[in-house]
């Protein structure tokens, strides 16, 4: 009986989990029959591949290696030629009536720029005017000196005296018709005013003073600078790290922002010893000759040439296409089509004006589509 009742038992609690799992069985199989199909995953269209019907009809160069010298680009900006700055200088202290000229004025040699009353004048005037009194006292005395002594009513002691006073007092007068004359001013002809002339032919490139302010002889700032602007100079920042690359008497390519499409060349004059030590740069000096339309203080990208030689890879110029600002070369790809690949392009080569650098995007022996252009007004329709 005890028997019996555990096997009752045992077949009431299977009953239950029979049913459990098969009603899992049936969840999962219901799972299995209504899960979606796998993911094909679809390649997006590569956006830089085109298809042409006739790829023979767009001819290929390979591209190839040419050796060129090292370059380094930097900016700059056009600064004066110090050795060609004069600085007009006023010899008489003074009150500005009239200026003639203004900053930024070519002016050539002996032109008036301004003209001042000076005190240092009227007491030029006046020592002049005594020295002439005094010199033709001076030579009365020494007439009469002559006459006595010839008489012997004066010893030769007497006659020294008095000639030597006649010399001093010409001495007097000449000094002091020279500092007129050193001033502008004709010892004969009385005048107040002091004339300033231009020293030099050139361009005003300081003025520090305005109509009725006062000059003082001989001070700085000085009234006026005058600069010879046929040659400037082009002062760069070089980094540290590129100073090494940059030797006096290297070439340079100088392009001013103003015109991009005009090239001037000049030559590394001088290397300051000194760095920036915030931006560890150092000033680097070219000297350039000035056609006329370099304005002091212009920004300009100034190329460097070095000593050593690298190798670049080259195309034919008309390989390159120009769009938005961004350069492309077309190279064959399997299955008619062709791949369009940006670029850096560098010069053109000087000796063939056909072909052009490319600094980076392409390798030598690469095939490249000779005319992008045609090939791109295919591709458009």
């Amino acid at each position: 009986m005890k028997l019996k009742t555990v096997e009752t038992g045992l077949l009431v609690v299977s009953i239950p989990v029979l049913l459990l799992l098969q009603a899992c069985s049936s969840v999962k199989g219901d799972t299995a029959d209504g899960a979606p199909p796998p993911a094909k995953v679809v390649p997006f269209a590569d956006a830089a591949l085109f298809t042409v019907d006739h790829p023979e009809q767009f001819p290929l160069a390979a591209a190839a290696e040419h050796p060129t010298a090292s370059e380094l680009v930097v900016t700059g900006t056009v600064t004066p030629d110090v050795s060609r700055n004069v600085p007009v200088v006023s010899l008489a202290s003074g009150r500005v009536m009239v200026i003639r000229t203004r900053l930024g004025d070519t002016v050539q040699k002996g032109q008036l720029l301004m003209t001042i009353r000076s005190d240092d004048v009227s007491g030029g005037y006046s020592n002049y005017k005594m020295a002439v009194a005094d010199e033709t006292l001076a030579r009365a005395q020494l007439e009469r000196t002559k006459d006595l002594y010839e008489h012997g009513a004066f010893a030769l002691n007497d006659l020294q005296v008095a000639q030597d006073t006649e010399d001093k007092a010409k001495v007097a007068v000449d000094t002091a018709a020279e500092h007129l004359r050193l001033l502008g001013n004709d010892p004969d002809k009385m005048n107040f005013t002091v004339d300033i002339f231009a020293p030099v032919s050139g361009t005003i490139t300081d003025q520090e003073v305005t109509a009725g302010s006062l000059v003082q002889a001989y001070s700085t700032p000085s009234p006026f600078t005058i600069s010879d602007l046929s040659s400037t100079w082009i002062v760069c920042d070089v980094y540290e790290n590129d100073l090494a690359s940059v030797r006096i008497g290297d070439t340079a390519e100088i392009k001013l922002n103003a015109y991009p499409d005009r090239t001037f060349r000049g030559r590394v004059s001088n290397i300051l010893p000194i760095l920036d030590p915030n931006l560890r740069t150092g000033k680097v000096r070219i000297e350039v000759q000035n056609p006329g339309i370099m304005r002091l203080g212009m920004f300009v990208t100034a190329t460097f040439r070095g000593q050593t030689r690298e190798m670049h890879t080259i195309v034919p110029a008309s390989a390159i296409l120009h769009m938005h600002d961004r350069e492309f070369v077309y190279v064959p790809a399997p299955e008619k089509k062709f791949r369009r690949v940006e670029v850096v392009s560098g010069d053109v080569l000087q000796d063939h004006t056909d072909l052009q650098e490319i600094k980076s995007g392409l390798e030598p022996g690469q095939q490249v589509v000779t005319n992008a252009l045609v090939l791109d007004h295919v591709l458009a329709q």
